[in-house]
């Protein structure tokens, strides 16, 4: 791993240090938002398996009654039946934050609560499978909007969770270890430098010991003249 190109210095040992630190507190919270994300993203995936599922079938429901119905009746009765809507809905969106992510919320309101008004014609020309189709897609509208909602909120998960991995990835593999690597190369530069003081140190010591005893000595020579 190349190491970071800086001044071997204490300041920029102490520095780096602070750096590691704070990398390693950073991987560690990215790890577990990592995984509380992966938790979440789980759940709603076995959610959004159940509910398409029940949609899908209540989806193939209402084709079938409506594909009988057009068997029945005229295309021009058929359209004429369903050309005006007594029904209408409202689409309200609020936001639910997971882990930092913003995900959506919709809530729907109906223009009337009365179940009948799912019916915009008169029952005595049209026929009772285009009254199961209508039915059907009534019931299955919530689901459809709840299976959005939640595949919507699958997809910011994966993209933050995709995100997430990739910063934890960099601590891991590239930032943690340049800085060891770096605070490694500092200290040695620094344990080397200290050895080399103290052997010019312990060299400065011999040679005035040593001119000490030559001092000394050449006192005893005059005495002894």
């Amino acid at each position: 791993m190349a190491r970071l190109n800086v001044n071997p210095t204490r300041m920029e040992l102490t520095r780096l240090k602070a750096r590691l630190s704070t990398a390693r507190r950073g991987h560690k919270l990215l790890k577990d938002k990592r995984d509380e994300l992966m938790k979440h993203f789980l759940d709603i995936i076995r959610e959004n398996m159940r509910l398409r599922k029940l949609v899908e079938e209540s989806l193939i429901k209402a084709h079938e009654s409506f594909t009988f119905a057009s068997a029945i009746m005229s295309p021009e009765m058929l359209e004429q039946s369903l050309l005006y809507p007594k029904q209408s809905v409202s689409l309200d969106i609020k936001f639910r934050n997971i882990m930092s992510v913003n995900t959506p919320i919709y809530d729907i309101q109906m223009k009337s609560e009365n179940p009948g008004d799912i019916y915009p014609y008169g029952f005595a020309q049209t026929s009772t499978r285009l009254d199961d189709a209508l039915e059907e897609l009534s019931h299955v509208f919530r689901d459809m909007l709840m299976l959005a909602q939640i595949e919507k909120t699958v997809q910011l998960l994966a993209a933050e969770i995709e995100k997430t991995r990739r910063r934890v990835g960099a601590l891991e593999h590239v930032v943690i270890p340049q800085l060891e690597e770096t605070i490694k190369f500092i200290s040695m530069k620094l344990d080397e430098n200290e050895r080399g003081n103290l052997t010019r140190l312990m060299k400065v010591k011999d040679m005035m010991i040593e001119q000490e005893l030559r001092k000394k000595a050449t006192g005893t020579v005059l005495l002894a003249e």
